[in-house]
């Protein structure tokens, strides 16, 4: 007996002492003087970063006295360009993928920064390598939220009227139904007053993406805007025909909902949608908005975010940068700059960020935020990143613009695949 006890007690010990070098290994260390002074100034297109400012915060405690800033730039996207280049030049800038390759953003991208230099010392083994995107070898842009495309489920409606969270396309058809037999008016319901962010979209983009992915002929025709490459939008668009004319979506009471952000969460938060068709980045505002609904505030619910299964097989996992962070080679106190970028790109603070922005993290260990849980269990065969693959923006709109009009009845599915290419 005495040689058990001693035998657990050096267990215990021996676990111990890995777990503490574990968790000493991965806390982040200074390497620069600790009392240094200077200013870092990061700007985007967000209104407020509440996540970012409070890891300017953690940052403090290892650099007391670097000032971090965040400032929203008006007219984002147009502006950036003229910032860079001006005076008061920022040291970290939201960027995006599509960025690259548009002429418009050639001076913008001279100006990035290489964060896969080894001597930068940056970790971005912890991000999702489908989220890292390489121009001629390089790492201009770092993902730091991702985001996909999906539905809201209000779970507790789907306990009380007995029914099962769909996970392929058959029984979505089911659930649908079963809604509307027990009075529910619109079982799914998302934006659908603009071709922008709306539910027909949501519905289509995924699947059109895994239709792409496995062609890369057909990839190259879409990218090219030939009309060649309309059959390949079928299936999408079969899906989304499908649905809207399935009564599953009323269209009426989607077109009341005046934006795709928070009106469609407040919506949801109405208690009466079992399913609103949405992206990650409206997900996002779901925790801030709990507290302005007062419908949620009297009847609160649980509710999850998962693939639409449009497939016997299930859904799919678009994962797709959502924001990226670049740093501007140029700027003042370059090496604080790179050492803030160092902390920032771990899996605790990345992890950090996504839990009080609610985005996806686009670490490896989607665990952490149960809401969207679901989309950790998608199989590899499944899961897309569009930016790997090299879809482009072109393109996307393409089968955005086509899906809306197809979805609002505007446009038979064989007139809109003959018109690939033309949609603006």
């Amino acid at each position: 007996m005495k040689k058990i006890i001693y035998m657990f007690l050096a267990l215990f010990v021996l676990m111990f002492m890995v777990s503490c070098n574990t968790s000493k290994n991965e806390e982040f260390k200074p390497l620069l003087d600790k009392n240094r002074k200077c200013d870092i100034n990061i700007i985007g297109s967000y209104d407020n970063f509440e996540a970012l400012e409070a890891e300017f915060d953690r940052f403090n405690e290892y650099y007391p006295n670097v000032n971090l800033s965040y400032v929203k730039v008006d007219d984002y996207n147009n502006a950036l360009s003229s910032v860079l280049e001006g005076k008061d030049k920022p040291n970290i800038f939201f960027s995006y993928t599509w960025m690259i390759g548009d002429s418009k953003y050639d001076s913008v991208i001279k100006h990035m920064e290489d964060l896969s230099n080894q001597s930068l010392k940056l970790d971005l083994d912890c991000i999702r390598q489908g989220l890292i995107n390489k121009t001629e070898n390089k790492v201009l842009m770092i993902p730091v939220f991702s985001r996909t495309y999906g539905m809201m489920v209000n779970n507790n409606l789907f306990k009380k009227e007995n029914l099962e969270i769909p996970t392929t396309w058959g029984k979505l058809v089911s659930v649908c139904n079963s809604f509307k037999e027990k009075g529910y008016k619109s079982p799914m319901m998302g934006y659908s007053v603009s071709s922008s962010s709306c539910l027909m979209n949501t519905i289509a983009y995924p699947a059109f993406v895994a239709e792409l992915a496995k062609n890369p002929e057909a990839l190259k025709l879409a990218n090219d805007l030939d009309p060649k490459a309309g059959p390949y939008m079928r299936k999408a668009l079969e899906a989304v025909d499908s649905i809207m004319k399935s009564g599953a979506v009323d269209l009426a009471l989607c077109d009341l909902i005046a934006d795709n952000y928070k009106k469609v969460i407040l919506r949801f938060f109405e208690g009466d949608v079992p399913m609103m068709i949405s992206t990650g980045d409206t997900v996002s505002g779901t925790k801030k908005r709990e507290n302005e609904s007062e419908a949620f505030k009297n009847n609160p619910f649980n509710y999850t975010f998962v693939p639409i299964p449009l497939t016997e097989d299930g859904g799919y996992f678009i994962d797709s940068p959502s924001i990226e962070f670049s740093v501007n080679k140029d700027c003042d106190n370059l090496d604080m700059t790179n050492e803030f970028m160092r902390f920032l790109i771990s899996n605790k603070e990345l992890n950090e960020m996504a839990s009080i922005k609610r985005l996806v993290t686009p670490t490896k260990d989607m665990s952490f935020e149960s809401v969207y849980a679901p989309f950790a269990s998608i199989s590899k065969e499944k899961t897309f990143s569009p930016e790997v693959i090299g879809i482009k923006d072109p393109l996307s709109r393409q089968i955005r613009v086509a899906s809306f009009k197809v979805g609002r009845g505007e446009l038979s599915i064989d007139e809109a695949i003959a018109l690939y290419g033309t949609f603006k």
